[in-house]
Protein backbone atom coordinates (compact mmCIF):
# COMPACT_ATOMS: atom_id res chain seq x y z
CA UNK A 1 0.00 0.00 0.00
CA UNK A 2 1.38 3.40 -0.97
CA UNK A 3 2.19 5.74 1.92
CA UNK A 4 2.93 8.93 0.02
CA UNK A 5 5.13 11.38 1.91
CA UNK A 6 5.08 12.10 5.63
CA UNK A 7 7.28 13.82 8.17
CA UNK A 8 7.64 14.32 11.90
CA UNK A 9 9.37 16.88 14.11
CA UNK A 10 10.71 15.32 17.29
CA UNK A 11 11.16 16.92 20.70
CA UNK A 12 14.95 16.59 20.45
CA UNK A 13 14.89 18.74 17.30
CA UNK A 14 15.48 15.95 14.78
CA UNK A 15 13.11 15.94 11.81
CA UNK A 16 12.28 12.67 10.05
CA UNK A 17 10.56 12.13 6.72
CA UNK A 18 9.69 9.16 4.55
CA UNK A 19 8.28 8.75 1.07
CA UNK A 20 7.54 6.08 -1.51
CA UNK A 21 7.15 8.50 -4.41
CA UNK A 22 8.37 7.00 -7.69
CA UNK A 23 11.65 8.31 -9.10
CA UNK A 24 14.61 9.90 -7.32
CA UNK A 25 13.76 13.52 -8.15
CA UNK A 26 10.12 13.20 -7.13
CA UNK A 27 11.00 11.37 -3.89
CA UNK A 28 13.67 13.85 -2.79
CA UNK A 29 11.54 16.83 -3.75
CA UNK A 30 8.59 15.39 -1.81
CA UNK A 31 10.41 14.95 1.49
CA UNK A 32 12.41 18.16 1.04
CA UNK A 33 9.12 20.07 0.90
CA UNK A 34 8.15 18.73 4.34
CA UNK A 35 11.39 19.66 6.16
CA UNK A 36 12.57 22.97 7.57
CA UNK A 37 15.89 23.08 5.76
CA UNK A 38 17.13 26.11 7.71
CA UNK A 39 17.34 23.99 10.86
CA UNK A 40 19.29 21.07 9.34
CA UNK A 41 22.97 20.57 10.15
CA UNK A 42 23.39 17.05 8.72
CA UNK A 43 20.98 14.95 6.66
CA UNK A 44 21.13 11.14 6.80
CA UNK A 45 19.17 9.15 4.20
CA UNK A 46 18.41 5.48 3.55
CA UNK A 47 16.90 4.59 0.18
CA UNK A 48 15.93 1.86 -2.25
CA UNK A 49 18.56 1.18 -4.92
CA UNK A 50 15.69 1.17 -7.43
CA UNK A 51 15.90 4.98 -7.38
CA UNK A 52 19.45 4.88 -8.72
CA UNK A 53 22.16 6.15 -6.39
CA UNK A 54 23.44 8.76 -8.84
CA UNK A 55 19.94 10.18 -9.25
CA UNK A 56 19.44 10.36 -5.49
CA UNK A 57 22.81 12.06 -4.96
CA UNK A 58 22.07 14.65 -7.65
CA UNK A 59 18.56 15.35 -6.36
CA UNK A 60 19.73 15.73 -2.76
CA UNK A 61 22.47 18.15 -3.86
CA UNK A 62 19.87 20.29 -5.65
CA UNK A 63 17.32 20.35 -2.86
CA UNK A 64 19.72 20.62 0.11
CA UNK A 65 22.53 22.93 -1.03
CA UNK A 66 25.15 23.62 1.61
CA UNK A 67 23.89 20.82 3.91
CA UNK A 68 26.12 17.85 4.67
CA UNK A 69 24.57 14.56 3.60
CA UNK A 70 25.37 10.92 4.42
CA UNK A 71 23.40 7.89 3.29
CA UNK A 72 23.26 4.45 1.75
CA UNK A 73 21.20 2.01 -0.25
CA UNK A 74 19.09 -0.45 1.70
CA UNK A 75 17.18 -3.71 1.53
CA UNK A 76 14.10 -1.97 2.90
CA UNK A 77 13.37 1.26 4.67
CA UNK A 78 11.84 1.63 8.14
CA UNK A 79 9.41 4.40 8.97
CA UNK A 80 7.08 4.89 11.95
CA UNK A 81 4.19 3.96 9.67
CA UNK A 82 5.62 0.62 8.46
CA UNK A 83 8.33 -0.83 6.26
CA UNK A 84 8.56 0.62 2.79
CA UNK A 85 8.73 -1.78 -0.17
CA UNK A 86 10.52 0.90 -2.22
CA UNK A 87 11.18 4.22 -0.61
CA UNK A 88 13.40 6.80 1.03
CA UNK A 89 13.78 7.69 4.72
CA UNK A 90 15.47 10.87 5.94
CA UNK A 91 16.80 11.76 9.39
CA UNK A 92 17.63 15.47 9.63
CA UNK A 93 19.88 16.34 12.56
CA UNK A 94 19.34 19.92 13.77
CA UNK A 95 21.83 22.72 14.28
CA UNK A 96 20.78 23.00 17.93
CA UNK A 97 21.14 20.18 20.46
CA UNK A 98 23.49 18.12 18.27
CA UNK A 99 27.09 18.54 17.12
CA UNK A 100 28.21 16.28 14.25
CA UNK A 101 31.44 15.44 12.45
CA UNK A 102 31.73 12.88 9.65
CA UNK A 103 34.42 11.14 7.65
CA UNK A 104 34.56 8.74 4.70
CA UNK A 105 36.85 5.69 4.76
CA UNK A 106 37.46 4.48 1.21
CA UNK A 107 38.90 1.21 -0.16
CA UNK A 108 37.75 -0.64 2.94
CA UNK A 109 38.23 -4.03 1.24
CA UNK A 110 41.96 -3.23 1.58
CA UNK A 111 41.76 -1.04 4.66
CA UNK A 112 44.86 0.93 5.61
CA UNK A 113 44.66 0.78 9.40
CA UNK A 114 47.10 3.65 9.95
CA UNK A 115 45.21 5.89 7.53
CA UNK A 116 41.94 4.97 9.21
CA UNK A 117 43.40 5.78 12.64
CA UNK A 118 44.49 9.20 11.41
CA UNK A 119 41.05 9.86 9.92
CA UNK A 120 39.45 9.00 13.25
CA UNK A 121 41.87 11.22 15.15
CA UNK A 122 40.94 14.16 12.89
CA UNK A 123 37.26 13.29 13.34
CA UNK A 124 37.54 13.46 17.12
CA UNK A 125 39.47 16.71 16.84
CA UNK A 126 36.73 18.19 14.65
CA UNK A 127 34.03 17.34 17.17
CA UNK A 128 36.14 18.48 20.11
CA UNK A 129 36.35 21.91 18.46
CA UNK A 130 32.56 22.32 18.49
CA UNK A 131 31.59 20.05 21.38
CA UNK A 132 30.14 21.27 24.64
CA UNK A 133 30.36 18.11 26.74
CA UNK A 134 27.17 16.24 25.90
CA UNK A 135 26.72 12.51 25.35
CA UNK A 136 28.55 11.07 22.36
CA UNK A 137 27.88 8.16 20.04
CA UNK A 138 28.98 7.08 16.57
CA UNK A 139 27.01 5.78 13.58
CA UNK A 140 28.60 3.63 10.88
CA UNK A 141 27.28 3.05 7.36
CA UNK A 142 29.33 0.39 5.57
CA UNK A 143 29.18 -1.03 2.05
CA UNK A 144 27.50 -4.39 2.61
CA UNK A 145 29.18 -6.09 -0.35
CA UNK A 146 32.76 -5.10 0.48
CA UNK A 147 33.03 -7.93 3.05
CA UNK A 148 35.01 -5.61 5.28
CA UNK A 149 32.78 -4.87 8.27
CA UNK A 150 34.98 -6.77 10.74
CA UNK A 151 38.07 -4.80 9.71
CA UNK A 152 36.21 -1.49 9.78
CA UNK A 153 34.52 -1.99 13.16
CA UNK A 154 37.76 -3.16 14.73
CA UNK A 155 39.69 -0.15 13.45
CA UNK A 156 36.90 2.30 14.26
CA UNK A 157 36.17 1.00 17.76
CA UNK A 158 39.84 1.27 18.62
CA UNK A 159 40.02 4.84 17.36
CA UNK A 160 36.86 6.13 19.00
CA UNK A 161 38.40 6.13 22.47
CA UNK A 162 35.39 4.55 24.17
CA UNK A 163 32.60 6.31 22.23
CA UNK A 164 29.93 3.64 21.55
CA UNK A 165 29.39 2.66 17.90
CA UNK A 166 26.24 1.43 16.22
CA UNK A 167 25.31 1.11 12.55
CA UNK A 168 24.37 -0.95 9.54
CA UNK A 169 25.66 -2.34 6.25
CA UNK A 170 24.19 -1.00 3.03
CA UNK A 171 21.91 -3.44 1.19
CA UNK A 172 20.34 -3.79 -2.23
CA UNK A 173 17.03 -5.59 -1.73
CA UNK A 174 18.62 -9.06 -1.57
CA UNK A 175 19.97 -8.92 -5.13
CA UNK A 176 23.61 -8.86 -3.89
CA UNK A 177 24.69 -6.94 -6.98
CA UNK A 178 25.58 -3.40 -5.98
CA UNK A 179 25.43 -1.38 -2.79
CA UNK A 180 26.52 2.24 -2.50
CA UNK A 181 26.93 5.17 -0.14
CA UNK A 182 26.50 8.94 -0.50
CA UNK A 183 28.70 11.39 1.35
CA UNK A 184 28.66 15.14 0.73
CA UNK A 185 27.28 14.85 -2.80
CA UNK A 186 29.55 12.07 -4.04
CA UNK A 187 28.73 8.39 -4.59
CA UNK A 188 31.08 5.84 -3.05
CA UNK A 189 31.47 2.07 -3.19
CA UNK A 190 33.75 -0.18 -1.14
CA UNK A 191 33.60 2.56 1.49
CA UNK A 192 32.30 3.38 4.96
CA UNK A 193 30.90 6.55 6.50
CA UNK A 194 31.40 7.35 10.17
CA UNK A 195 29.32 9.97 11.96
CA UNK A 196 30.55 11.13 15.36
CA UNK A 197 27.70 12.83 17.21
CA UNK A 198 27.40 14.75 20.46
CA UNK A 199 23.98 15.59 21.84
CA UNK A 200 22.38 17.38 24.76
CA UNK A 201 19.75 14.63 25.03
CA UNK A 202 19.87 11.30 26.85
CA UNK A 203 20.80 8.49 24.46
CA UNK A 204 21.58 4.77 24.60
CA UNK A 205 22.80 2.38 21.92
CA UNK A 206 21.29 -1.11 21.98
CA UNK A 207 21.06 -4.49 20.27
CA UNK A 208 18.16 -6.91 20.23
CA UNK A 209 17.67 -10.39 18.79
CA UNK A 210 15.09 -13.16 19.07
CA UNK A 211 16.98 -16.43 19.12
CA UNK A 212 18.38 -18.85 21.66
CA UNK A 213 20.96 -21.64 21.22
CA UNK A 214 20.03 -25.30 20.82
CA UNK A 215 22.22 -28.34 21.49
CA UNK A 216 23.12 -28.79 17.79
CA UNK A 217 26.67 -27.65 17.08
CA UNK A 218 28.87 -27.46 13.99
CA UNK A 219 32.64 -27.07 13.79
CA UNK A 220 33.75 -25.02 10.77
CA UNK A 221 36.32 -27.24 9.09
CA UNK A 222 36.90 -25.55 5.71
CA UNK A 223 36.29 -21.99 4.48
CA UNK A 224 36.83 -19.63 1.59
CA UNK A 225 37.57 -16.53 3.64
CA UNK A 226 37.53 -14.10 0.72
CA UNK A 227 33.96 -15.07 -0.20
CA UNK A 228 32.82 -15.43 3.44
CA UNK A 229 31.89 -18.96 2.41
CA UNK A 230 31.98 -22.08 4.56
CA UNK A 231 32.74 -25.20 2.54
CA UNK A 232 32.56 -27.75 5.34
CA UNK A 233 30.78 -28.14 8.67
CA UNK A 234 31.87 -31.11 10.81
CA UNK A 235 34.07 -32.19 7.87
CA UNK A 236 30.97 -32.62 5.69
CA UNK A 237 29.70 -30.42 2.83
CA UNK A 238 28.37 -27.36 4.64
CA UNK A 239 24.94 -26.99 3.05
CA UNK A 240 24.26 -30.71 3.25
CA UNK A 241 25.21 -30.85 6.96
CA UNK A 242 23.05 -27.80 7.72
CA UNK A 243 20.06 -29.20 5.81
CA UNK A 244 20.47 -32.55 7.56
CA UNK A 245 20.32 -30.81 10.96
CA UNK A 246 17.05 -29.18 9.91
CA UNK A 247 15.64 -32.46 8.61
CA UNK A 248 15.23 -30.96 5.14
CA UNK A 249 16.40 -31.96 1.67
CA UNK A 250 19.26 -29.78 0.44
CA UNK A 251 17.37 -28.59 -2.62
CA UNK A 252 14.52 -27.26 -0.45
CA UNK A 253 16.65 -24.69 1.43
CA UNK A 254 15.50 -21.07 0.94
CA UNK A 255 16.43 -17.65 2.44
CA UNK A 256 13.38 -18.00 4.68
CA UNK A 257 14.85 -21.21 6.15
CA UNK A 258 18.12 -19.39 6.81
CA UNK A 259 16.23 -16.60 8.58
CA UNK A 260 14.21 -19.04 10.70
CA UNK A 261 17.20 -21.22 11.64
CA UNK A 262 20.22 -18.98 12.27
CA UNK A 263 23.65 -20.05 13.41
CA UNK A 264 25.23 -18.34 16.41
CA UNK A 265 28.70 -18.08 17.90
CA UNK A 266 29.45 -17.63 21.59
CA UNK A 267 31.74 -14.72 22.44
CA UNK A 268 32.37 -13.57 26.00
CA UNK A 269 29.35 -15.40 27.40
CA UNK A 270 26.91 -13.92 24.86
CA UNK A 271 25.68 -15.32 21.55
CA UNK A 272 26.00 -13.45 18.28
CA UNK A 273 24.34 -14.43 15.03
CA UNK A 274 26.27 -15.51 11.94
CA UNK A 275 23.52 -15.56 9.34
CA UNK A 276 23.65 -17.46 6.07
CA UNK A 277 23.42 -15.23 3.00
CA UNK A 278 22.83 -17.89 0.35
CA UNK A 279 23.52 -21.42 -0.81
CA UNK A 280 26.24 -21.67 -3.47
CA UNK A 281 26.21 -24.08 -6.44
CA UNK A 282 29.24 -25.91 -5.02
CA UNK A 283 27.35 -26.77 -1.81
CA UNK A 284 29.08 -24.17 0.33
CA UNK A 285 27.23 -21.56 2.38
CA UNK A 286 27.97 -17.84 2.10
CA UNK A 287 27.53 -15.79 5.26
CA UNK A 288 26.81 -12.14 6.01
CA UNK A 289 29.72 -12.19 8.50
CA UNK A 290 33.22 -13.59 8.26
CA UNK A 291 33.46 -17.11 9.73
CA UNK A 292 36.86 -18.65 10.46
CA UNK A 293 37.96 -22.28 10.46
CA UNK A 294 37.78 -23.88 13.89
CA UNK A 295 34.86 -21.73 15.04
CA UNK A 296 32.01 -23.61 16.72
CA UNK A 297 28.60 -22.59 15.39
CA UNK A 298 25.41 -23.46 17.24
CA UNK A 299 22.03 -23.89 15.60
CA UNK A 300 19.58 -21.46 17.19
CA UNK A 301 15.84 -21.56 17.62
CA UNK A 302 13.54 -18.60 17.22
CA UNK A 303 11.81 -16.81 20.05
CA UNK A 304 8.81 -14.56 19.54
CA UNK A 305 10.21 -11.65 17.52
CA UNK A 306 7.36 -9.33 18.48
CA UNK A 307 7.75 -9.90 22.23
CA UNK A 308 11.55 -9.63 22.06
CA UNK A 309 11.28 -6.32 20.23
CA UNK A 310 8.53 -4.99 22.49
CA UNK A 311 10.51 -5.81 25.64
CA UNK A 312 13.62 -4.00 24.38
CA UNK A 313 11.79 -0.87 23.25
CA UNK A 314 9.84 -0.75 26.52
CA UNK A 315 13.11 -1.10 28.46
CA UNK A 316 14.65 1.80 26.55
CA UNK A 317 11.53 3.90 27.02
CA UNK A 318 11.66 3.39 30.79
CA UNK A 319 15.40 3.88 31.05
CA UNK A 320 15.43 7.17 29.11
CA UNK A 321 12.29 8.57 30.68
CA UNK A 322 10.38 8.39 27.41
CA UNK A 323 11.59 7.59 23.90
CA UNK A 324 11.57 10.47 21.44
CA UNK A 325 13.10 8.65 18.49
CA UNK A 326 14.93 5.43 17.62
CA UNK A 327 17.30 5.25 14.66
CA UNK A 328 17.40 1.53 13.88
CA UNK A 329 19.52 -0.80 11.79
CA UNK A 330 17.65 -4.05 11.28
CA UNK A 331 18.88 -7.16 9.50
CA UNK A 332 16.79 -7.91 6.41
CA UNK A 333 16.48 -11.49 7.67
CA UNK A 334 14.40 -10.24 10.59
CA UNK A 335 11.89 -8.92 8.09
CA UNK A 336 11.81 -12.28 6.34
CA UNK A 337 11.28 -13.98 9.69
CA UNK A 338 8.45 -11.58 10.59
CA UNK A 339 6.83 -12.17 7.22
CA UNK A 340 7.19 -15.94 7.62
CA UNK A 341 5.33 -15.81 10.93
CA UNK A 342 2.85 -13.22 9.59
CA UNK A 343 3.68 -10.70 12.31
CA UNK A 344 5.27 -7.91 10.32
CA UNK A 345 2.24 -5.71 11.01
CA UNK A 346 2.85 -6.19 14.75
CA UNK A 347 6.45 -5.02 14.37
CA UNK A 348 5.19 -2.03 12.38
CA UNK A 349 2.81 -1.16 15.21
CA UNK A 350 5.74 -1.13 17.65
CA UNK A 351 7.81 1.06 15.34
CA UNK A 352 4.92 3.49 15.09
CA UNK A 353 4.49 3.55 18.88
CA UNK A 354 8.17 4.25 19.56
CA UNK A 355 9.04 6.37 16.48
CA UNK A 356 11.54 3.95 14.91
CA UNK A 357 13.16 4.99 11.63
CA UNK A 358 16.05 3.39 9.77
CA UNK A 359 16.77 0.70 7.23
CA UNK A 360 17.06 -3.05 6.65
CA UNK A 361 20.69 -4.06 6.43
CA UNK A 362 23.15 -6.69 5.26
CA UNK A 363 24.75 -6.57 8.72
CA UNK A 364 24.65 -4.59 11.93
CA UNK A 365 27.39 -2.99 13.98
CA UNK A 366 27.42 -2.76 17.76
CA UNK A 367 30.50 -1.44 19.53
CA UNK A 368 33.39 -3.49 18.06
CA UNK A 369 31.16 -6.31 16.76
CA UNK A 370 29.67 -7.00 13.34
CA UNK A 371 26.37 -8.86 13.78
CA UNK A 372 23.54 -10.45 11.80
CA UNK A 373 19.84 -11.04 12.36
CA UNK A 374 19.83 -8.31 14.98
CA UNK A 375 18.21 -4.92 15.51
CA UNK A 376 20.78 -2.37 16.63
CA UNK A 377 20.23 1.33 17.04
CA UNK A 378 20.46 4.54 18.95
CA UNK A 379 17.58 5.41 21.27
CA UNK A 380 17.13 9.15 21.90
CA UNK A 381 15.17 10.25 24.93
CA UNK A 382 12.98 13.30 25.48
CA UNK A 383 15.04 14.59 28.39
CA UNK A 384 18.29 16.53 28.20
CA UNK A 385 21.46 15.50 30.00
CA UNK A 386 21.38 16.99 33.49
Amino acid sequence: MAQGTRSCSHQCGIQTAWTDEAGAEAAVAAFAATLDRERIAHLVIFFSPSYGVDGVAAAVARHFPGIRVSGCTSSGEISPMSGLARGLVAVAFPREGFRIASVLLDRIDDLDVERAAEALRLLRTSLDAIGTGGQRFAISLIDGLANAEEAVTSAVAGGLDGVPLVGGSAGDELTFCETALIHDGAVHRRAAILLLIETDFLVEIFKNHNFEPTGTKFVVTDTDHGRRAVRELNAEPAALEYARALGMPLEALTPTDFAANPLVVRIGGDYFCRSIRHLNPDGSLSFFCAVDEGVVLTLARQKDIVEATREELARLDARLGGLDLVIGFECVLRRLDAELHQVRHCISDLYRQYNVVGFETYGEQFRSMHLNQTLTGIAIGRRTVS
